[in-house]
């Protein structure tokens, strides 16, 4: 069953950094087949909170986007992100 990362930015104080972020992030991502189905783009917010900037990514499974997530590739991207952004980050497994 595919598996979600759904990620929410709340607020984006450094472009530069998540752009960094971004050339990072994306290998490690593929590195465990996942791929983007929502980057950025339009969006529009009914309910809750304004974010500046969504992501989706699907992946194989829910172990495979914990994994991806956990990796030290990935943990190396994310840790370009502390004190530039705030996000919501969840894996999710889909139906």
């Amino acid at each position: 069953m595919k598996a979600y990362w759904v990620c929410i930015y709340e607020k984006i104080n450094n472009k530069e950094k998540l752009k960094e972020y971004a050339l990072k992030a994306k290998p490690a991502i593929e590195k465990f087949s996942g791929k983007f189905l929502a980057r950025g783009g339009k969006n529009r917010t009914n309910e809750g909170i304004n974010s500046e900037r969504i992501i989706i990514a699907e992946f194989p499974d829910y172990n495979t986007a914990v994994e991806c997530y956990d990796s030290k590739e990935y943990q190396e991207a994310h840790d370009i992100l502390v004190g530039h952004v705030i996000r919501h980050h969840q894996i999710i497994e889909g139906i």
